[in-house]
């Protein structure tokens, strides 16, 4: 799809929520009950058309299934907080920078950082577990800042890297990966390193991939 397409609609697929309903069936028939994530391929809270958002977490829910939402759309979520479980559901907003200008750049179409934060934080008041997705990182200071001022309402970061990009050859992710562990262990926060930064990892480090992402 060409970047003019992508960026112009969010488009429906047909009979989406009947396609949902018949597959959440399957799984409460099958006794599945862990989280589904809302998503990596697209955004759920995207500015252009959130019609199906609410209907599918309900429909989720009605099926005994779990709810995680990755987003860039901020508070745009707060419209679906009511649906959220602390027991069940998780909350999560990708950042690589906490300057509006950076994103503006980088993030075409996201909501600004202070409004992922203001998310962040209403959800975390509402007990709602969170978690953060940092990357690409694009610039290792404002990454490992992310952290250090969110770190009151965050209940978990993924680390990782860009990809793809000059910065990419010339950042040094060694340096950042021993950084950043050094920052969560002290401010004692909860932690996964993604894979592109794995080969950076102390020698046993315990690098734990399935967190329990609710509370």
């Amino acid at each position: 799809m060409k970047r003019n397409e992508f960026d112009a609609e969010a488009l429906p697929r047909r009979n989406y929520l009947d396609h949902l309903r018949r597959d959440g069936r399957k799984y409460q028939a099958a006794g599945i009950q862990e989280q589904v994530m809302l998503s990596f391929t697209t955004d759920v809270y995207n500015p252009l058309d959130m019609s199906l958002t609410r209907p599918t977490i309900e429909t989720l829910i009605e099926h005994g299934l779990g709810v995680c939402v990755l987003t860039k759309g901020g508070t745009r979520a707060l419209n679906d907080l009511d649906l959220f479980r602390p027991t069940r559901d998780a909350f999560a907003s990708t950042l690589t920078s906490l300057d509006d200008s950076f994103s503006k750049k980088w993030e075409k179409g996201a909501a600004l950082p202070g409004d992922r934060l203001a998310a962040l934080r209403r959800f975390s008041e509402a007990g709602i577990y969170t978690w953060v997705s940092l990357g690409p990182t694009i610039d290792c200071e404002s990454s490992l800042k992310i952290v250090r001022e969110t770190h009151g309402f965050v209940d978990l970061y993924k680390i990782g890297r860009a990809n793809y990009l000059p910065i990419t050859k010339l950042t040094d992710w060694r340096a950042y990966t021993h950084r950043m562990i050094d920052l969560c262990q002290s401010l004692g926060v909860k932690h996964y390193i993604k894979k592109d930064l794995q080969p950076y990892l102390p020698s046993g480090y315990a690098n734990v991939l399935r967190q329990v992402q609710h509370h």
